[in-house]
């Protein structure tokens, strides 16, 4: 994936960078694989904000994605495309049924290749097979926590995780945070990295295009009055006045660890992300 800069003619333009979408071969979508999305606005269903800081934004289709792979055999890519609902590209495919279906887009894969989904498919990009099946070592993404319930890991634009080990019916995968989980050997996943490599590199530039994007402004702590937030008060800029940085309702934040040490899955967590 390539970027693309702009000259500084405003200056919002002067730092912003944005995606040359060079990868991307087909532009409109696949109409019987969209749904309309709607909006709520961080609103539940008795019309309270429970959500802060959503509202507005362009109006979006969501494109079906078949993250299970189910359907064995051969398909044909015929178009890559952009998701606005997600950071990774998208994959049109299309198989010896001519049925279509969307996958995530794997970095290399474009019109014209062939993926498989099965057991006996070959380890290359876009191919999704049992982890049992997978040598070691061998870089994946769109893994499954479950058998059948569809891919949940490494789904995001640039992700891969790596296959360490497999023993005694389970495999032990590095995922892109660092953790290093447990998964089924019956739980399926797919070759290669996640496409759109440089996503991160992208300066969005200006405030405008957060707002297209759904998101409301953010009002810091710092300048609200003290019934308002914890951070709030004082003369002129005041320090938080806590040990620590505090949410707008006064519990810690910002490092404070949330996870349950009761939690169910803890079992499967070889080693903690950050943990040396």
């Amino acid at each position: 994936m390539a970027t693309m800069n702009y000259k500084p003619t405003t200056p919002s333009r002067r730092n912003m960078v944005t995606p040359s979408f060079a990868e991307l071969t087909k532009f409109t979508p696949e109409k019987s694989l969209i749904e309309t999305k709607k909006k709520h606005a961080g609103r539940n269903s008795y019309g309270k904000i429970t959500v802060r800081h959503h509202g507005g934004g362009n109006k979006v289709k969501y494109r079906i994605v078949d993250f299970k792979r189910r359907e064995t055999g051969a398909a044909k890519v015929i178009g890559v495309e952009y998701d606005p609902n997600r950071t990774a590209y998208i994959a049109l495919l299309e198989d010896e049924a001519g049925d279509k279906s969307y996958i995530i887009a794997p970095a290399g894969l474009t019109d014209g290749d062939v993926v498989y989904s099965g057991a006996e498919a070959d380890i290359k990009p876009g191919n999704t097979l049992p982890i049992s099946s997978i040598p070691v070592g061998t870089v994946i993404h769109n893994i499954e926590l479950y058998p059948g319930k569809g891919g949940q890991l490494a789904r995001s634009a640039g992700a891969q995780a790596q296959l360490m080990a497999k023993e005694n019916g389970v495999a032990q995968v590095r995922l892109p945070s660092g953790e290093v989980r447990i998964v089924r050997l019956d739980c399926k996943a797919t070759i290669g990295q996640v496409g759109n490599i440089e996503h991160d590199t992208i300066k969005i530039g200006k405030a405008g295009k957060t707002r297209h994007k759904g998101i409301r402004p953010t009002v810091r702590g710092s300048v609200m009055n003290p019934v308002d937030h914890p951070h709030g008060g004082g003369e002129g800029r005041a320090p938080i006045g806590h040990t620590g940085p505090r949410t707008p309702w006064g519990k810690p934040a910002l490092g404070l660890k949330t996870r349950s040490k009761k939690a169910r899955t803890n079992k499967f967590i070889v080693k903690r992300r950050g943990s040396k």
